[in-house]
């Protein structure tokens, strides 16, 4: 499993930048969603891992 963390920094604006990693797939939203919640979002960037599947895929298959 890879490490999954969320860098932050805090501008001398005061402005607040974070990335998240090691989160793959649209899974890093619902994080975003949490920290979006504190000031007004002016900008996304999605990274390589947003693109990526989160490998916890499930497969039904049906005989016929």
């Amino acid at each position: 499993m890879q490490n999954q963390a969320i860098e932050i920094a805090i501008l001398p604006d005061g402005r607040v930048e974070y990335t998240i990693k090691g989160v793959k797939g649209s899974a890093c939203e619902s994080i975003s969603a949490l920290l979006e919640q504190l000031g007004v979002v002016e900008g996304v960037q999605w990274t390589g891992d947003y693109y990526e599947q989160d490998g916890d895929a499930h497969l039904n298959l049906t005989a016929e």
